[in-house]
């Protein structure tokens, strides 16, 4: 069996992010198609927090080497202050030093076939740079999403920073994956000469996962019992998902009473930015309606998206190659699903090849007012319309692992590996 280093800061026991589930189920399935994965990630001291609820799921056969790195934010600060060289490309710089040289440890005693990093941690891919270029294996660059874009990140130096490891990564590795088509159709044109490197493979939902969820005992054991609750499941960023024309659009709904008799709940689990969803409620006196939530493990954050009346999507227009990776295990729930986002973006596009057409504008109130109004009524009348069991199917990650394999062969095969003579 072939071996791969795949280096990512996502990787148990991190919590609060779903991009974990990439990487971890990359690793589980990764054998099953021909590949051994060697894992380079970082001390667990960098997370800003942990859970246990993933840990068994890692593979207890697998390398997973943590190389040194510090969060500048949280552990190199004074007073809340810390240089901002510190944080560029991103606050885990630090693990640049100690991944570097432990990647290249891991090459002389494992002897891997290839390499893997991924974003949205930048700093992931400029540790793979620097192994490949060292060790001259060949390297795939998982993106998942566009990293320098316009107006993000809005830090001057940081965007510029961010488009130096982009620019490298481009051009050194052997292929560039994206999550999205036009994510990789927006690659393709910026970096022309480089257009045949770029890949798709979407995220997914793992079925294992789901294992002993009873999806239909689940939705009868509703999470507001007298009130129907829209879930959103994960961080709320405060440009990217900007929740406040949602928020106005509630106050019309309760303003004009067309939530009718049974009230209307918002529910936030683990959306990172806590303060800016209070502030909002009590910015448009809707208080009593908005639940915002910590963390739980995993598998009970599955549970309540099965046990939701609908399901949410917040991405704004300035997002519209990217599709949130919980868009995935939402098909899976089959529970009604609401998108707050540019129709005109891979999102929408999306929800709709699954069959799905409840998507509003995420800066439109009256656009968000009535969609919810409409999916009100759909619930209470027991009309609503759930993703396509064609879409659900699709969307397995075993498949995009298999494609992942498929990659590395082609990488492979190209070039022979120099640490086997």
């Amino acid at each position: 069996m072939k071996r791969v280093l795949m280096v990512a800061y996502h990787f148990p026991p991190l919590a609060g992010s779903s991009g974990i589930q990439r990487t971890l189920r990359f690793v589980q399935q990764l054998p099953e198609f021909g590949w051994e994965p060697v894992v380079l990630t970082t001390t667990i001291r960098a997370y800003e927090r942990t859970s246990t609820d993933l840990d068994t799921e890692v593979p207890g056969d697998i390398v997973v080497e943590r190389a040194f790195a510090l969060d500048a934010r949280r552990q190199l600060s004074i007073a809340g202050r810390y240089p901002a060289w510190l944080a560029r490309p991103d606050r885990w710089m630090t693990w640049r030093f100690a991944g570097v040289h432990a990647g290249l440890g891991l090459i002389r005693r494992l002897r891997p076939e290839a390499i893997w990093s991924t974003y949205p941690i930048a700093t992931a891919h400029a540790i793979g740079a620097s192994i490949a270029r060292r060790s001259g294996l060949p390297w795939i660059a998982d993106f998942r999403d566009p990293m320098a874009q316009e107006g993000y990140p809005p830090d001057p130096k940081v965007w510029r920073s961010f488009k130096r490891v982009e620019e490298a990564t481009i051009h050194a590795a052997r292929f560039s994956v994206f999550t999205t088509p036009g994510a990789a159709r927006m690659y393709r044109e910026r970096y022309p000469e480089r257009a045949a490197t770029a890949e798709v493979i979407e995220n997914g939902y793992d079925e294992e996962s789901f294992t002993g969820l009873d999806a239909e005992a689940l939705a009868r054991e509703p999470l507001n019992p007298g009130a129907v609750t829209f879930l959103h499941s994960g961080v709320v960023y405060p440009s990217e998902r900007d929740p406040t024309q949602l928020f106005a659009a509630l106050a019309q709904l309760i303003r004009s009473r067309a939530d009718g008799s049974m009230p209307l709940k918002l529910r936030f689990r683990a959306p990172a930015h806590d303060a800016l969803l209070t502030d909002l409620a009590r910015r448009f006196e809707v208080t009593e309606s908005i639940e915002v939530l910590p963390p739980i493990p995993y598998r009970e954050a599955l549970a309540e998206m099965l046990r939701a009346d609908a399901l949410l999507i917040l991405q704004a227009s300035n997002c519209n190659d990217q599709i949130p990776a919980k868009l995935y295990e939402y098909f899976r729930c089959g529970r009604p699903i609401v998108a707050l986002t540019d129709p005109g973006g891979d999102t929408a596009a999306a929800l709709r090849d699954a069959g799905l057409d409840a998507i509003a504008p995420l800066d439109s109130a009256s656009d968000i007012a009535e969609i919810l109004t409409s999916t009100l009524i759909a619930i209470r009348g027991g009309n609503t319309h759930i993703p396509d069991h064609a879409a659900v199917t699709g969307a397995s990650r075993r498949g995009r692992t298999q494609a992942l394999a498929a990659l590395l062969d082609r990488a492979s095969a190209k070039y022979p590996n120099p640490a086997r003579g």
